[in-house]
């Protein structure tokens, strides 16, 4: 057979190992065609050493004796003709390879199990067999470093193939288990590396699919964890002592029992040693005096921290054949026992006092008529009946039209095994009384009663109808806000343009009367838009330190009037009343609404009494839509003696265009601006009511901080004086109301300033870069507009001016641009008049 056939026969490989092959190989045909000439030496030899040993035959026939030099020389050439001889026979015999031999090599390593691979020093493939071939599919090409690659997500593989091929180059076989994961194939394979002998460095790989055998291991690992961990922690206690007593096995129940840890009580521990009473005259290891093979007692055992208790043993005595002692114990703690059965008690005691004391109510029904057969006292309660009252009475009682229906159904199909998909929601009457409940059901498993549990929704439900009532409040609220932010615009192009109109029509001039009333008409609107803004808390405020008493005595007049001289107005002023911050014009038009909402309730006849005085609570305080926070506060409280409100409607009160009045008497703002006002002043509103006695409308206003007071006071005794509003500065006006912006440049204007305006933030930009000296002293800019708002405007403009002073103007409260004020800015609000914004221009250039 020659190198290239036996290539043929074997896999695939590389150069190396194909060199390889051929090389040993040839070898082997060398010594196979050797192989004659080999036996015809050492025929020649043998015949050789014939003929010497013939010839000293007869050398000593005719001499009759040997001489010491020719006998020790032939003696020794007889000598190592004979050793070469064996040694080149045996030498031949044992690099003699024919085919059979290399045919049996190859079929070992193709039919092994395994998958063979053989390596030189440099890691190079020399051979590898058809289940190494398979092993490698898919991961490249058959050699070492696919091998390695097959544990590539095995942190750990690299340092075992490198201390196997360390042990293999030492001369030593070795193997490791390891864990493979290719792509999402997963397996474990057992990996040796053998020496090949006589070639140095070269290493026989043999990989083994183990992940059956790994698998059955673990499983017993697994169930053998599970017998200890059983075991350990059994609700009893095993033990077994050896001759002397001492214990050789304990499980941790019964260790904890005795308060020892395991491992001391194993080392150190004897059976007498936690015996109260240990046998007198007994072996160490037995329970009683006479030693039986079975032993059962009760006795005291005594833990280590000298507690005792109660156990009973049941002990085997076995002796081996060498006749050493072991024992086989099962402990059972009586105390424990006993502990159950009183603690048994003690849970049905605990049971009836849950089931009695649960915050929902339970009934138990007999699924066969219906009856009620026990219930708790709080479903009694919920009821308004006591509970021994209602057992015995049909559950279809407490059930009516629809509700009785669902109700019956549920419980039927619970009766039949089935369970109950989602609670019920359903009404239970009882007399005059009805509950709205949800319902849930459940079939004991013994007895065959059915327990009800009912949750009472009366509250939740008031609570849905208070959320939907306040989305819808802040839905109005919304809408109220948007309209009058465009209606702020409106007024703001009316008032403006009127004050120019006012700048060329003086008093005296025929137009002029005309001019001021469309001036007033539209005060008159801004007031009503101030009136949503307040009841959706969107107005702008400007709160300063005030004393209530001096602000009641300044609208008393107003007030007065309003009522008329048949109602009768009394002001009671607390002592020491605290201060507090308010915006002054706004809680005029408090007290105006509640003056006006008074007169009516009491039909022209009646008193008014408006009462003020310090408050202070140290708990949160229920008022009749929200919750008061702990503080201090001083209260106003003004009271009537009119017809009441009944008490379905005092939810409502302050909900926006809510009225009792006729159609065309009441537009249902004037609460809602009231509360609005109130709440963003950071106080509270309640009502208390009584039909046919009066109604009392509770202020709570938090008092002021004395930093507070000492700023207002500074501020309130400055004199207003004439200023000089005119300029020469560069403004950029940016509005997207063409109305308003054509009146504030004009006015603008008027005063000496250069303006140029924008009618939005991206047409700002333009002008900018349009602009030569690209530089403005003051940017004049609408809040809320189409595209690029005010804000973003401003934030992108003072990337490159930073010191840029900007006056924001929006119908809507300075509270909504607290996140985009800061040093530089400030807010106009609308409407404004031409002195309004003339000043805010003159303040801010002059800042």
């Amino acid at each position: 057979m020659t190198a290239a056939r036996i290539c043929a026969t074997l896999k695939p490989m590389d150069l190396d190992h194909a060199e390889f092959i051929a090389r040993h190989h040839k070898t082997a045909e060398g010594a196979v065609s050797a192989q004659p000439r080999r036996r015809d030496y050492t025929s020649l030899l043998v015949l050789l050493n014939f003929i010497i040993f013939a010839a000293a035959l007869a050398y000593l026939a005719y001499y009759g004796s040997f001489q010491s030099i020719s006998l020790a020389i032939i003696t020794g050439t007889l000598a190592l003709t004979a050793l070469f001889t064996i040694i080149v026979y045996r030498f031949a015999r044992r690099h003699t390879l024919d085919e059979h031999d290399l045919d049996l090599v190859r079929r070992v390593m193709e039919g092994s199990r395994g998958c063979r691979l053989v390596t030189d020093s440099a890691d190079n493939t020399i051979y590898y067999n058809r289940n190494f071939e398979q092993l490698c599919r898919g991961v490249g090409a058959p050699g070492f470093k696919s091998l390695v690659r097959l544990f590539q997500n095995n942190e750990e593989a690299k340092t075992h193939f490198a201390a196997l091929a360390d042990q293999a180059h030492r001369g030593l076989t070795d193997s490791i288990e390891l864990f493979s994961k290719f792509e999402d194939k997963e397996r474990w394979l057992s990996v040796t590396a053998q020496p090949i002998s006589g070639r140095a460095g070269f290493i026989h790989w043999r990989i083994d699919d183990v992940t059956e055998k790994y698998v059955a291991d673990q499983a017993i690992r697994e169930e053998r964890e599970k017998l200890i961990d059983f075991t350990d922690n059994a609700p009893v206690g095993f033990f077994s002592v050896n001759e002397e007593g001492r214990f050789v096995f304990a499980n941790a129940t019964f260790a904890r029992w005795l308060g020892e840890d395991l491992q001391a009580l194993l080392a150190h521990g004897t059976l007498h040693t936690y015996l109260i009473d240990p046998p007198e005259n007994a072996a160490p290891y037995d329970l009683i005096a006479d030693g039986r093979a079975r032993q059962i007692i009760e006795t005291e055992m005594k833990a280590a921290a000298g507690e005792t208790f109660l156990a009973s043993i049941n002990q085997v005595v076995v002796k081996d054949d060498d006749g050493k002692v072991r024992t086989r114990g099962v402990v059972h703690d009586l105390t424990a026992e006993r502990e159950m059965s009183q603690a048994l008690k003690a849970s049905e005691d605990r049971f009836q006092r849950f089931f009695e004391e649960a915050p929902v109510g339970i009934m138990l029904v007999d699924g066969e008529n219906n009856d009620i057969a026990d219930c708790n006292n709080t479903l009694a309660s919920m009821l308004g009946e006591k509970a021994t009252r209602l057992e015995k009475q049909k559950f279809d009682d407490l059930l009516k039209g629809e509700d009785k229906d669902t109700a019956l159904g549920a419980i039927s199909r619970i009766e039949k095994g089935k369970q109950l998909e989602a609670p019920l929601e359903i009404t239970l009457h009882w007399k005059d009384k009805s509950v709205v409940a949800q319902m849930h059901a459940r079939r004991f498993r013994i007895g065959g009663n059915i327990v009800l549990h009912f949750i009472d929704m009366t509250e939740q439900k008031q609570l849905e109808a208070q959320f939907v009532q306040s989305q819808k409040m802040q839905a109005i609220g919304q809408l109220a806000g948007g309209v009058a932010h465009d209606f702020n615009n409106l007024l703001t192009a009316i008032i403006g343009f009127c004050d120019l109109l006012l700048l060329r029509h003086k008093p005296g001039d025929p137009s002029f009367g005309d001019i001021m009333q469309i001036k007033q008409n539209s005060n008159r609107a801004a007031n009503l838009v101030g009136q949503l803004l307040a009841f959706s808390r969107q107005q702008t405020l400007r709160p300063k330190v005030h004393d209530l008493s001096e602000i009641l005595a300044d609208v008393s007049s107003l007030l007065r009037r309003l009522i008329g001289a048949s109602i009768e107005l009394d002001l009671v002023h607390g002592s020491d009343l605290k201060l507090v911050k308010i915006d002054k014009g706004q809680f005029d038009q408090v007290f105006v609404n509640l003056a006006v909402n008074a007169r009516d309730a009491m039909e022209g006849n009646g008193k008014l009494t408006i009462t003020t005085e310090n408050f202070t609570n140290r708990k949160v305080q229920e008022l009749v839509s929200e919750e008061l926070p702990p503080g201090h506060w001083a209260t106003i409280t003004v009271t009537d003696t009119g017809c009441g409100i009944p008490k379905d409607t005092l939810s409502r009160i302050f909900e926006p265009f809510f009225t009792t009045k006729d159609v065309g008497e009441g537009t249902g703002l004037g609460l809602a601006t009231v509360y609005g006002i109130i709440r963003q002043t950071g106080g509270y509103l309640d009502v208390k009511s009584k039909i046919g006695e009066g109604t009392s409308f509770i202020i709570y206003l938090p008092a002021a901080n004395e930093g507070d007071e000492t700023s207002e006071e500074k501020a309130a005794v400055e004199e207003e004086t004439t200023r000089d509003l005119t300029g020469s500065e560069r403004i950029l006006l940016v509005e997207d109301e063409d109305a308003v912006r054509s009146f504030s440049q004009r006015a603008l204007t008027n005063k000496g300033y250069e303006v140029l305006t924008a009618s939005s933030g991206e047409n700002a930009l333009e002008v900018i870069e349009k602009d030569e000296s690209k530089h403005f002293d003051l940017i004049v800019t609408d809040v809320v507009m189409p595209g690029m708002d005010g804000p973003t405007l401003v934030q992108r403009l003072r990337q490159d001016s930073p010191d840029l002073k900007i006056i924001f103007m929006s119908g809507y409260t300075e509270d909504k641009l607290k996140d985009h004020m800061g040093e530089g800015i400030f807010f106009l609000p609308k409407p404004f008049t031409l002195k309004d914004l003339a000043e805010k221009v003159k303040e801010v250039l002059d800042d």
